[in-house]
């Protein structure tokens, strides 16, 4: 008896049964078999401090199709799932709660407090965003889930900090660095932003010492003259040129500073034609204070407060210090004014607090060319793609990662914080007090004996050792007159850390940057350094390296273009340095999606959906559907954004003002109740409910899904007393010929697409084939058959081989409905399959990649049937264009050359059923019969009698008053954009609207005029 399915897919049902199904199967486990060819992903483990959002929704998706692809063509895959710490994000977010909810700081609640907390949020919401990623249907390996912080992650960081600090690749140095005053931290290039803000723009003087001349500057930031410690001009200025070796003083803290030629710095033909230096806290003016030997004093505190170098103004928050020190120099008299200026400022990504360029040690690795002769990182990541080990995907990506290369920009690796892996480096201050040189080279003996244990573990592979700096006269003072830092590899090795705290040796406080960690996970989730730990038994949470090496290298990075440099680049920098090959051959970098403004997406804008919202509303398989549809090759992805009215489930479109909560209220046009717009509110609204987010762009998802469905179940009705048996091509009917070429034809398709990241091909082409050729073409030229019972059997086979195939390949994009049909048509035809019937798969996630004979495609026959389906939509067209009555039998006339008319001929019996014609005349010497319609096709002209159908002058009435409407429309509209004041003070969206609007009446005006001629000819 066939299996009937229920009337409509139901997509969270399928959602729950399916992912248990799945795992119960162990279908997504992976062990190492040195049998089978392997294919591994690493996920980009998201942070542990949110929820998920579209861009995890888009990624994983993608990752996922790759990953189901793969396994039905019969490789060994990994799906490596994990989580980041992302100590500073994370931090970020639990010490705001904490101010926000205790009123304390970090400091209030100490080291070990701050971080238990911290680690209670990770497991929380680490827990959370796995689910998530479950929900999306992701078939990762869950049994080896890693966490950046996890024992296996961390013996791994260890383990590559310490060799790089053996090798000369990490030192410690006094850097200018982007500084995080909230945070207290020091922050990457790569994750500051920067905004064009309303400022100010100072101009003051300095008065010449012993002269009567002043030279006069600007600034935004007048705080920092406290730190100026030189006046630059351009060399060949001639109005400063005498003042150049002269000095002047900073009267509020009374220091005297050069003035100094530098024609880098100095633009004579910019403002005043003199810059103030303050190295300390501008990039340029470092650079400058570098070429000079210019003294950098650092006038901030952490906390961006100003320090004792600020005398007076010591105390005060910078911006208070701003307004004091504008208010001394006006007192004085060196005040010139002050103009108002669009300023770009840089902010924190993390805080979303202004940036201070800040003096302070740092660790940092080193990128470029090293004295020793060994190879820099620079170079080495270079060549690896340029060689063509790494490639991109798209190729033009490739430039970003090698022009960033090219700086050769040491990488600082420090971080001000308590969250995350501490820098494994225990450091002896240098001097301690002492009052004279022989005091402390007393003490250095004193040292000696632990100098020796220190050589003796250096030797032995324990430690590693460096001196910041050398003193050749004095080797023994050297080690108290210099900071000396000890790299400690094991971190329970007691013996040494005793030795060293016992001395006065201290751990440095700061922790690595998150990417350090992250830029080791290709191989630091496999194990790597191995052995497995030795406090647990091996397995998925305590992987054996020498074994999981199986997997390294991985076969593609699948991530966006926003971190090629913060963790491409460092990736294959680790997994050369560490492994001695590349951690993947592939990066494929997909698409931004935007809201219909072309703005990110974001929850904090209020324009940011929730995957979890669209599957709610639509089910996993279309969110999945969109997100491979969405991510084109070329460009980004607009993904218009609704408000999903929580009354009646009407989508109301974002406007620009409900975005950053600006709008507390609008109202559905449906139903005209009121509700608040979602975005990052704080709290619920007692007194309006909030809207979810949507996009009806994945409606098409849902559709096809349902079309799927739908299909699935006509075929399961019409298969009972269906048997198997092999089918040979030839003696099939011309409409099976067809199909089985369009299916082998796609098939290869979809296969290329996949194979060159084309995942917006690769939905195009199944959505094509399956709602278009399948369902509304063969699918309707199989009915006639199925009632008959000669011909039903072959139908049966053909109709249940194509449809298993179908399933195959949309399964990659839209796992479960893909199974629900799979498993009831296993319940009907358990041995099915073209060309030959087999044993079907338990699950579809485990069936074979379909592949066909390279002789199925039959270019000519596909061509025979494209043109029988193009005369059919003409004669459905005419129907649809007067209004005939779909029971109405028509009489059709083409005129075309004999072959083309055989063609027609031969499929006479379709074009009647498909097109309700009932009289087919065709061949060279047709004639147009009178009052018909035309359609003008490369290989024929078809002409539709509408004698005894239509009424012809009501028809030519009824056309031109739809003209008139039109007319009437398209000269309103345009007169409203050539009004000045709608186009320039209306959102640019609605403006575009009215021109969109202008083209389809254009078009619409066109057909109906075309069709009154025609008409009227007739």
């Amino acid at each position: 008896m066939p299996t009937d399915l229920p009337k409509q897919y139901d997509p969270r049902e399928a959602q729950q049964r399916w992912l248990t199904f799945w795992d119960e199967r162990g279908y997504f486990h992976s062990r190492p078999d040195e049998s089978r060819e392997p294919f591994c992903i690493v996920i980009p483990p998201p942070n542990v401090t949110g929820a998920l959002h579209m861009g995890h929704a888009l990624n994983n998706t993608l990752q996922d199709v790759l990953v189901r692809w793969r396994r039905m063509q019969g490789y060994n895959t990994l799906w490596m799932p994990g989580t980041d710490h992302a100590a500073i994000a994370t931090q970020a977010v639990v010490e705001k709660r904490v101010r926000e909810e205790e009123g304390k700081t970090r400091h209030d609640l100490g080291r070990e407090e701050l971080v238990r907390r911290i680690w209670r949020w990770t497991d929380q919401y680490g827990a959370h965003i796995l689910n998530q990623l479950k929900q999306l249907g992701a078939s990762c390996d869950w049994s080896r889930t890693r966490f950046t912080l996890d024992p296996v992650c961390a013996r791994a960081v260890r383990q590559t900090f310490f060799n790089m600090f053996r090798d000369g690749y990490i030192y410690r140095g006094k850097r200018l660095v982007n500084w995080d005053t909230q945070l207290q931290t020091s922050v990457a290039d790569d994750e500051t932003y920067s905004e064009t803000i309303k400022g100010g723009f100072w101009t003051f003087k300095y008065p010449v010492k012993g002269t009567n001349e002043f030279v006069r500057f600007s600034t935004t930031r007048p705080e920092t003259m406290l730190g100026d410690t030189a006046v630059a001009v351009h060399p060949n200025d001639e109005r400063y040129r005498h003042l150049i070796g002269m000095m002047v003083t900073i009267p509020l803290v009374g220091r005297d500073i050069p003035i100094i030629a530098d024609g880098l710095l100095v633009d004579p033909a910019l403002g005043t034609g003199c810059v103030k230096v303050t190295p300390a806290h501008d990039p340029n003016d470092y650079a400058c204070g570098q070429r000079h030997r210019l003294p950098m004093i650092n006038l901030l505190n952490p906390d961006g407060t100003i320090n004792e170098n600020g005398g007076k103004y010591a105390g005060l928050d910078r911006y208070k210090a701003r307004e004091a020190v504008i208010e001394d120099m006006e007192a004085l008299g060196l005040f010139e004014g002050r103009e108002d200026r669009d300023i770009s400022l840089k902010y924190s990504d993390r805080s979303k607090t202004p940036i201070e360029p800040y003096l302070s040690d740092q660790w940092f690795v080193k990128m470029g060319d090293r004295e020793d002769g060994k190879p820099s990182f620079a170079q080495t990541a270079t060549d690896a793609v340029t060689s063509g080990k790494v490639k991109f995907f798209p190729e033009r990506y490739a430039k970003a990662y090698l022009d960033w290369l090219g700086e050769k920009r040491d990488w600082c690796i420090s971080r001000q914080l308590w969250y995350g892996h501490r820098i494994p480096v225990w450091t002896y201050p240098g001097m301690v007090g002492f009052d004279t040189p022989t005091e402390a080279i007393n003490h250095a003996k004193r040292l000696k004996a632990l100098e020796d244990c220190l050589r003796a573990w250096e030797t032995a592979g324990r430690v590693a050792i460096a001196l910041s700096e050398t003193d050749e006269q004095n080797p023994d003072l050297r080690r108290v007159t210099y900071p000396w830092y000890v790299c400690v590899l094991n971190a329970d090795d007691k013996e040494i850390v005793s030795a060293l705290e016992a001395e006065h040796f201290n751990q440095e406080p700061d922790v690595l940057d998150t990417w350090f960690s992250s830029a080791l996970w290709p191989h630091s989730t496999l194990g790597w350094p191995g052995p497995a730990l030795p406090d647990q038994p091996p397995g998925p949470q305590n992987p054996e390296w020498a074994q999981m090496r199986y997997h390294y290298p991985t076969n593609v990075l699948v991530t966006n273009r926003d971190i090629i440099s913060l963790w491409v680049v460092r990736m294959v920098i680790t997994g050369l340095y560490n492994v001695g090959e590349v951690p993947f051959h592939h990066v494929y970098i997909h698409p931004k999606i935007l809201d219909a403004f072309g703005e990110g997406m974001s929850k904090m804008k209020g324009n940011g959906v929730d995957p979890l919202d669209i599957i709610d509303l639509y089910g996993t398989d279309a969110l999945r559907f969109g997100m491979v549809h969405l991510s084109t090759e070329n460009q980004d992805s607009k993904l218009p954004v609704s408000n999903v009215c929580p009354h009646c489930g009407a989508q109301v479109a974002v406007k620009r003002e409900h975005m950053y909560m600006r709008t507390r209220k609008i109202t559905c046009p449906e139903c005209k109740k009121p509700f608040r717009p979602g975005g990052p509110w704080p709290k619920p609204d007692p007194d309006l409910p909030t809207a979810k987010q949507g996009s009806e762009r994945f409606e098409m998802g849902r559709n096809f899904a349902n079309k799927l469905w739908n299909a699935a179940r006509f075929l399961l009705l019409n298969l009972e007393a269906y048997t198997p048996g092999a089918l040979r091509i030839e003696e099939l009917p011309i409409e099976d010929r067809w199909i089985l070429s369009r299916l082998a034809t796609t098939t290869a398709a979809v296969t290329k697409s996949l194979e060159g990241y084309q995942f917006s091909e690769v939905a195009r082409t199944v959505y094509d084939f399956t709602w278009s050729e399948f369902c509304d073409w063969y699918v309707e030229m199989s009915k006639d058959r199925l009632r008959d019972a000669a011909s039903r059997p072959t139908a049966q086979r053909v109709l249940a081989g194509v449809l298993d195939t179908i399933l195959r390949l949309v399964h990659p994009v839209m796992p479960f409905v893909a199974e629900s049909i799979w498993q009831a048509l296993g319940e009907t035809a358990f041995e099915r399959g073209l060309p030959a019937p087999e044993p079907s798969a338990e699950s579809v996630v485990i069936a074979p990649w379909p592949s066909f004979p390279p002789s199925w495609p039959d270019a000519a026959m596909e061509k025979r049937i494209a043109r029988m389906q193009d005369l059919v939509r003409a004669v459905r067209e005419v129907r649809n264009r007067y209004d005939l009555k779909k029971d109405s039998g028509l009489e059709v006339f083409v005129r075309c050359d004999e072959a083309v008319a055989g063609d027609f001929r031969a499929l006479t019996a379709f074009i009647s059923s498909l097109a309700g014609v009932r009289k087919l005349q065709c061949g060279p010497a047709v004639a147009k019969p009178p009052q018909s319609a035309t359609t003008v096709h490369q290989d024929f002209e078809a002409y539709v009698s509408l004698r005894g159908l239509i009424d012809v002058d009501a028809e030519a009435k009824r056309l031109e008053k739809q003209l008139a409407e039109k007319h009437k429309h398209l000269q309103g509209t345009r007169a409203k954009l050539q009004n000045e004041s709608f186009t320039s003070k209306a959102p640019p969206e609605i403006v575009q609207q009215q021109r969109d609007l202008v083209a389809d009446l254009e078009n619409q005006i066109g057909v109906l005029e075309g069709n009154l001629r025609e008409l009227r000819q007739a």
